[in-house]
């Protein structure tokens, strides 16, 4: 089982480049936290399966940075398929 100290010794070793990602993966745990925690409970009660308590866990964690669609952009058009 990992806990807290152990998870506290490895932050020292993360590279510098990698930091500011960690922190927002930190930060989408502890704001859902506590909603999460309710909702895993309801869950196990409910007999759910692990993929729906992972989505009752992760739903919104990406509220501040939104996963956004780049432009299509343009391809070269070739031979149709027949």
């Amino acid at each position: 089982m990992v806990t807290k100290e152990m998870i506290k010794s490895k932050i020292d070793r993360v590279q510098n480049e990698y930091l500011e990602l960690l922190y927002k993966i930190i930060k989408a745990f502890t704001v859902s936290e506590p909603k999460a925690s309710r909702l895993v409970k309801n869950r196990i009660k409910e007999g759910s399966t692990d993929w729906q308590i992972f989505i009752d866990t992760t739903y919104g964690s990406l509220a501040e940075n939104p996963i956004e669609r780049a432009e299509q952009g343009s391809y070269e058009e070739r031979g149709n398929i027949q």
